[in-house]
């Protein structure tokens, strides 16, 4: 019962209903402290922004070349390809079935909100677009160079952002979510769209299924293998995903599902599944993409426009790869453009926020289930280019 209440979605939830309360019952001059408390938090939490995609991505990049294996290269893009086709899957659904949900825009008839007792600014260190290119050039230039020291030093950066959000962003981000709902309430924004968000929550597991089947089934294409032989042992991994909401948590139990299966080639899967689960996020990514698009209907009145999804599509998978390891990676990651490329305001990132980690537990699981697809492809990617195992290797040079 103690893990429960300390568990991140419990107190989510828990911020939703504070909120919706405050904001249904309190009064304007309560609320006077309610949106000036929302606006502090929120500052807070976009400053790290840019200090996340750097702490996270350039390591990321740097970290490339330490790996000696023939198949990096391979995992890494197959892992980009499934967030980006996972994502374009979501926003083709998006364009086809949100204009269906019948979501009216709530920007017509709310109650305005009383105004900030004081203003406190902090404004990020730069833009996000400029930290996402720092980001990418320094990572590759320290591979380029093989700047051992500078890579230590972006490998011990990322450990402090990375405590950043672990003890600073995500103990906010309740308090961030229930003044946000507080807001909503009191505008009445809120009231009509929490059946909305119930069905976009099924449609998006669905859409897990969906490509999952469609991962598993390339993988069995390329292996020339079943895929039933790897994904009839994912069942422990996916209910450890669910329960935990992290692929570092579940990574033990992953491996020890991905080895029971003949069909993956050991020295493979020991390299491929701790890599992809962190590199490897489509559940996430697909889940993300929706739920901007519903979001941008409920609070813009439109949906976003296809060029701005294309750019959006094709940068989070980047962002996707770098993503921090923890609840709510991927779009903690990913904030910047959210808010960059597709325009959102505070409120329209705090409801992404909230309706994403109500459900990243499955989100992560679809991830750590796709680890066994990407892996089933590294296998017969190895085998069709004679790329041997250390064992062949060792049994040749015995023979010699």
């Amino acid at each position: 019962m103690k893990k429960l209440f300390e568990s991140l979605i419990f107190k989510l939830v828990l911020a939703v209903i504070v909120g919706l309360m405050i904001g249904f019952y309190a009064p304007s001059s309560f609320m006077n402290i309610i949106v000036t408390l929302k606006h502090i938090l929120g500052q807070v939490i976009f400053f790290a922004v840019p200090l996340i995609i750097i702490g996270f991505i350039a390591p990321s990049i740097a970290k490339l070349k330490s790996n000696a294996s023939k198949l990096l290269g391979y995992a890494v893009g197959l892992a980009y390809i499934s967030s980006v086709g996972a994502a374009t899957l979501s926003a083709i659904c998006g364009y086809i079935l949100i204009p269906k949900l019948s979501i009216q825009s709530t920007t017509q008839g709310l109650r305005e909100l009383p105004e900030l007792i004081f203003q406190l600014d902090i404004p990020q260190i730069m833009p996000v677009m400029s930290a996402l290119f720092l980001s990418i050039i320094l990572g590759l230039a320290t591979t380029w160079t093989k700047a051992d020291l500078i890579e230590k030093l972006l490998d011990q950066f990322q450990g402090i952002v990375l405590s950043l959000v672990n003890k600073i962003v995500i103990p906010l981000l309740p308090f961030f979510i229930a003044t946000t709902f507080a807001a909503l309430a009191y505008e009445g924004s809120i009231t009509n769209h929490l059946p909305v968000f119930m069905k976009v929550i099924v449609i998006v597991l669905i859409g897990h299924f969906i490509w999952l089947g469609l991962l598993y089934v390339i993988g069995g294409i390329i292996s020339g293998k079943n895929p039933i032989d790897v994904l009839k042992y994912y069942g422990p991994a996916y209910l450890t995903a669910v329960g935990s909401m992290s692929s570092a948590a579940t990574l033990p139990v992953a491996l020890e599902c991905a080895r029971k299966s003949k069909a993956l080639r050991k020295d493979i899967l020991n390299f491929s599944i701790p890599l992809c689960s962190n590199i490897h996020l489509c559940g996430s990514v697909l889940t993300e993409v929706f739920f901007v698009m519903v979001v941008s209907q409920i609070l813009y009145g439109k949906l976003p426009d296809l060029t701005s999804m294309v750019i959006f599509i094709i940068l989070l998978g980047i962002f996707a790869i770098g993503a921090p390891g923890v609840p709510g990676g991927t779009v903690m990651a990913s904030l910047g453009l959210i808010t960059s490329v597709l325009g959102f305001n505070e409120t329209g990132t705090a409801l992404i926020l909230t309706i994403f980690a109500l459900q990243d537990s499955f989100g992560t699981a679809c991830n750590v289930t796709g680890d066994g697809a990407i892996t089933l492809m590294l296998t017969g990617i190895a085998d069709k280019k004679h790329i041997e195992s250390e064992q062949d290797y060792e049994e040749e040079a015995n023979k010699i």
